[in-house]
């Protein structure tokens, strides 16, 4: 009897370093690309993303089960595209070296910072904004010269598909390149940088993972982003504005507001306000082609617990907006959802909610609001809705945020000037502006020593000269 032994199938471990290692090598062999290389690869990149606009929207809507293509186009192609006109537009000053200060006794040298590289850059992505979050880090790698590993999220496999075969028609896989595979393994792998969104227990697990190898992180993680609505902005401006930053993409966005704190006298008048003006928003109801759906059965889950667990313990639930009861008739929708009454024993409370679910608070006085928002893990964003006064200088002074928009919400992720990212629980690192340049790159220091140089009389042999150089340096 003849006994074949069978070939055995890589591990996802094996299959990622060899990769990896590949890009490495052809780092190493082909040195930092040029800039007419960076915003060639660039301007090929929008110009794939255009043309298959289509097709994007068509796979983000067989992913979600419904998803307007509206959102898609703005959120997803919108955001990428415009990112990539400013890193194209500012390339040249972000990559030119910049002269530092030099010590008075070394004046005959000089100082600058040159920026060079990491080398190979790993990108995790989740499956809420699975081209936006998938290729804005990936193009910041690329202008700052880097190779890239993309992992995205196996919860969008039609939007992978599509993101796969344009990246594979762009790039040689040795210098970017799409893999499916175990999470685990991507995040054990010995990258120059790694940057990860997704939530915060997640994170924690990416952040050991990486430490193994001392890889330096990136992490956006979300949290329960606030809104403070200050007494008497209950307009429908205001409530508008939060209609659509909570209800947008059904409200998995992680910089959604989280929870809105309103004035314990105007309650009732946002409520009014914020069923009136989601019917304006969703005219069809939570069947309608613009209301996205929930990414899946699962995650349709979770939000429907944490409803569940908030009525047990006390809280009203109210559904607002046109005919909310039809959600049932299409997967994994959800209604538009208020919920009154939140003590510090509902999970809703604690845990981010990534659906169309507002908590609404009420507060006696902005030190009240405050308070609140500090007696929780540091969010991603905050909003305010307010007068330019003392309330409002309060705010931005006392709470610790990622970032803040004041008069309305979502729109600082617009602001490809402004860095993005978390602080505490929400995330470390920044992408998007210079900031998400530099951490992507290697701020090499270099001294050019002068012919003269005031360090060569504390050179050994040491004596009295030695003495009075480093009381007068010392004093």
């Amino acid at each position: 009897m003849t006994i074949t032994e069978a070939t055995s199938q890589p591990t996802d471990t094996e299959r990622f370093g060899r990769i990896l290692a590949a890009q490495r090598a052809a780092y190493l062999r082909d040195g930092a690309p040029s800039l007419a290389a960076r915003r060639s690869d660039l301007s090929r990149l929008k110009a794939a993303l255009i043309a298959r606009r289509s097709a994007i929207e068509e796979a983000i809507n067989t992913d979600f089960g419904n998803r307007s293509r509206h959102e898609t186009a703005m959120m997803e192609l919108g955001g990428v595209v415009q990112g990539i006109d400013y890193l194209k537009h500012n390339l040249r000053r972000f990559m030119r070296p910049t002269g530092r200060h030099t010590a008075w006794h070394m004046r005959s040298g000089t100082n600058r910072i040159e920026y060079q590289p990491l080398g190979v850059v790993g990108v995790i992505s989740p499956w809420n904004y699975p081209v936006n979050l998938s290729l804005m880090p990936v193009v910041t790698a690329i202008a700052a010269g880097n190779r890239v590993m993309l992992k995205p999220s196996k919860f969008t496999p039609a939007t992978n598909t599509v993101l796969a075969s344009m990246l594979s028609e762009l790039f040689p896989q040795e210098q970017v390149t799409i893999v499916s595979g175990d999470g685990a393994a991507f995040s054990s792998l010995p990258f120059d940088h790694l940057v990860f969104t997704g939530s915060t227990e997640v994170g924690r697990a990416v952040m050991k993972a990486a430490s193994e190898n001392l890889v330096p992180v990136t992490l956006e993680l979300g949290g329960k982003s606030p809104t403070i609505v200050a007494k008497g902005r209950v307009r429908d401006r205001t409530v508008s504005d939060i209609v659509f930053g909570k209800l947008l993409s059904g409200g998995q966005t992680c910089i959604a507001p989280d929870y809105a704190l309103v004035h314990e006298s105007e309650i009732d008048t946002f409520i009014d306000s914020y069923d009136r003006l989601a019917k304006v928003a969703y005219p069809d109801g939570p069947t309608g082609k613009d209301y996205t759906s929930i990414v899946n059965d699962k995650q349709y889950a979770i939000l429907t617990d944490l409803i569940e667990d908030a009525r047990s313990h006390g809280a009203r639930i109210i559904e607002v907006g046109h005919r909310p009861g039809e959600a049932a008739l299409r997967p994994h929708t959800l209604a538009p959802t208020v919920v009154l009454g939140v003590t510090d024993e509902m999970r809703i409370a604690h845990e981010e909610i990534f659906g169309p679910i507002l908590p609404i608070l009420p507060y006696r006085d902005i030190d009240d609001a405050i308070d609140y928002v500090n007696a929780r893990p540091r969010p991603l964003a905050l909003y305010y809705f307010g007068k330019d006064d003392t309330d409002r200088r309060k705010v931005l002074d006392r709470t610790t945020s990622g970032n803040v928009t004041i008069g309305g919400t979502i729109m600082h992720v617009g602001q490809d000037d402004l860095p993005f990212g978390g602080v505490g629980a929400s995330g470390m690192g920044q992408y998007h502006g210079i900031e998400g340049f530099r951490t992507l790159s290697h701020a090499k220091g270099i001294f050019v020593q002068g012919r003269w140089n005031a360090a060569r009389l504390l050179y050994a042999p040491f004596g009295k000269r030695t003495d009075a150089l480093l009381n007068f340096f010392l004093r």
